[in-house]
């Protein structure tokens, strides 16, 4: 997205309420519709799946004896749905993502030509690295070459490819795997352009700003660290909250919705850069 200006969000105004932006319209239901909670079914774990998951557990199980952190951190993992594409590299054990994981509901309506193409991609990518397939054998996940090489044509071959080494073992923690805000920003509720950033982000900076009506924005610096420029973006909102209604009209216009130095919003998110006692009006954070 380009960025053409900015939709400030008042400094004065409760986080997330009152003037994010003047409302002139107003959007109403004419249809009304219903969402039935109804007792999950039984889930059955294939065989491919149960396969992937102990063979990632012996992955796992190298990187800690070789001192080597996991992709997303610390256990006690679950294994996520999230295109893990594990390579055996000259210095050990990698995880890479795919252009899209198959999360194991959506299998349902996946078009096997698709799906197929993410299995080329995975193929030329463990080509790359000759090591992987011998060092999966020594492992016993012998499948491996089958499922590189085997087109996938059919729903079996779906469900084949989605329960694999190379879609299903993402390892995650619960919180980052399917956890939410205020605890955790699990990557199956919040957008993957905000959310990574919990992967890589300073220690010291807030991503997750909780709001005066109890729901979350993801936010960023305006400027780089050292900076002093103490201006944060909204990158996320829930829809349908004040909020949330600032950022789309934002990206409607191609700007940016940002929060003052001296918001609530801003004061959060680098509340951990600015000292004990300090005034917040006069000290500028890092970024």
């Amino acid at each position: 997205m380009a960025d053409a200006g900015s939709v400030a969000v008042p400094g004065g105004a409760a986080p997330g309420a009152g003037a994010l932006l003047e409302v002139d319209h107003t959007h109403g239901e004419t249809r009304p519709w219903k969402i039935r909670i109804v007792k999950h079914p039984e889930r059955s774990v294939s065989g491919h799946f149960r396969a992937a998951k102990k063979v990632a557990k012996k992955i796992l199980e190298e990187l800690s004896a070789a001192g080597a952190e996991a992709p997303y951190g610390p256990g006690p993992w679950e294994m996520h749905h999230g295109g893990s594409l594990w390579v055996m590299t000259g210095s050990g054990w990698r995880m890479y993502r795919a252009r899209v994981g198959i999360e194991w509901s959506m299998q349902f309506c996946a078009d096997p030509a698709k799906i197929d193409r993410l299995r080329q991609e995975a193929a030329d990518l463990v080509a790359a690295f000759p090591f992987t397939l011998p060092a999966l054998d020594a492992l016993g996940y012998k499948r491996a070459r089958d499922l590189l090489s085997r087109p996938v044509t059919d729903a079996d071959s779906v469900e084949a490819w989605t329960d694999s080494l190379f879609n299903a073992c993402v390892p995650m923690s619960n919180p980052h795997h399917s956890g939410v805000l205020p605890k955790a920003a699990g990557e199956h509720h919040y957008p993957w352009p905000t959310k990574s950033a919990d992967f890589f982000k300073f220690d010291d900076f807030q991503l997750w700003v909780t709001l005066s009506d109890d729901t979350h924005v993801g936010v960023a610096p305006v400027g780089r660290r050292g900076s002093g420029d103490g201006q944060v973006r909204i990158v996320h909102a829930r829809h349908g909250t004040p909020a949330g209604d600032a950022l789309a009209e934002a990206q409607r216009r191609r700007m940016m919705a940002v929060a003052p130095p001296d918001s609530p919003i801003a004061l959060a998110a680098f509340e951990q850069q600015i000292p004990p006692g300090a005034d917040t009006a006069s000290t500028s954070p890092v970024g």
